[in-house]
């Protein structure tokens, strides 16, 4: 490495701050100090007020930032010869936003903060050429964080894809047995032998039951991986909204009145019938009832609305709404929560079953409430003012949809 004390400040200078003319960069010199330090010596730490500005002359240095909850630090860049180092802190009078750490033995060229405000008012040509550098480095780092990003959206895509196609291959190699056991069960019940036994009875309606809840699950499971809304193609029948809700909550009625939830249909006037696809649209309005049951406590009450409505479109739609004086849901998760596979709160402590309060679940219900709103050319979303398990603020889940079915425009 060279001497410290024979390089050149003014050149070292003139290869950082290009338009400044020969008297101005003496004038900085002045106020400088060439130091040199070992490998692995911290310039800047991140967080702390420091008060010193440093130009990297010989060696080199790495600019890292620590990530969030506790990812370790991303290296923003490695500077060398030239590289200004922490400069935009003194500018702002505010902590170090990086940490700058010699990678080998390094020279630099420190100026403190004194002198620094000094020359930037006396030579409005060296904030101008601080401002282009630092604009420079925003560029270069959201250059390489939109690559980042390109890279990571690809593998997660392709292991969104992965996953749906791993659900589908398990969802039909459950369906067989599946189908088997519950045959051989229903066969094993009709014997009389069985009936005039109680005990035998009860296991056999229990397995039966078991068979019929994991045969559900399955076919959820299956229902997402066609909810693509690419590809999936829907149909456009006469729907009866007020008929399918009223057959739904027929058949939530002893699991409602096991738990005393009142449910309560309401429908405006102007409610109209729309055209869609009639088995994936019951589908959508069963996954929203049965959430609402589920995150509701033992007493509460769940409403059912509609109501005529203009798409963003400006095209007439319907909106239902389920309202539940459940638990709440935070704003963090008013998005998430349509994310397949995706749980609010601790999967370990929920319980079991299919209405029971926090019971558990695969988490795809409310993403095949959105899917099939986004097949339709609808949407749903969620609004709660949070969760509150003492005072149970409730959610509303809305789903809009046409009267008549648009293609979703391409994401």
């Amino acid at each position: 490495m060279k001497d410290a004390h024979i390089l050149d400040k003014v050149s070292l200078l003139r290869l950082a701050f290009k338009e400044l003319g020969d008297q101005e960069l003496q004038d900085i010199a002045v106020l400088t100090e060439f130091r040199t330090y070992p490998p692995g010596h911290v310039l800047c730490h991140e967080g702390a007020y420091e008060e010193v500005f440093y130009i990297v002359a010989d060696g080199s240095v790495v600019v890292s930032m620590k990530m969030p909850d506790g990812e370790g630090e991303r290296v923003l860049r490695v500077g060398g010869r030239g590289e200004l180092v922490g400069e935009m802190a003194l500018i702002q009078n505010a902590p170090r936003s990086a940490t700058v750490c010699t990678s080998t033995e390094c020279t630099v060229l420190e100026m403190e903060k004194e002198d620094f405000e000094t020359i930037l008012r006396r030579s409005p040509r060296m904030a101008i050429d601080i401002i282009r550098i630092t604009l420079d480095r925003i560029r270069a780092n959201d250059r390489a964080m939109i690559a980042d990003l390109q890279k990571t959206n690809k593998v997660l895509r392709q292991l969104d894809r992965n996953k749906l196609e791993f659900i589908q291959v398990a969802a039909h190699e459950l369906r067989t047995p599946l189908t088997v056991l519950n045959g051989y069960s229903k066969v094993l019940q009709s014997y009389p032998e069985l009936k005039a036994n109680a005990a035998l009875a009860e296991v056999v309606d229990g397995i039966l039951k078991g068979t019929e809840r994991v045969h559900e699950v399955v076919n959820t499971m299956l229902d997402v991986t066609r909810i693509d809304v690419e590809t999936l193609k829907v149909a456009s029948v006469p729907i009866p909204v007020k008929r399918v809700i009223a057959d739904l909550l027929h058949g939530f009625e002893k699991a409602a009145a096991e738990r005393r939830i009142g449910i309560e249909p309401t429908y405006a006037e102007d409610t109209p019938n729309i055209n869609g696809d009639p088995a994936l649209i019951q589908k959508a309005l069963y996954h929203l009832i049965i959430n609402a049951i589920k995150y509701t406590p033992d007493g509460g009450k769940v409403t059912i609305s509609t109501r005529a409505v203009a798409a963003e479109n400006g095209l007439p739609g319907i909106e239902i709404a389920v309202k539940d004086s459940g638990i709440g849901l935070d704003a963090e998760h008013h998005e998430l929560v349509f994310e397949k596979f995706y749980q609010v709160g601790s999967v370990a402590i929920h319980s079991s079953g299919k209405t029971t309060f926090k019971g558990g679940g695969a988490g795809l219900g409310l993403a095949i409430v959105r899917g099939v709103a986004r097949a339709h050319g609808g949407k749903a979303w969620v609004e709660s003012t949070g969760h509150d398990e003492v005072h149970f603020p409730g959610s509303t889940f809305y789903l809009q949809l046409p009267v008549e079915p648009v293609k979703p425009q391409a994401s």
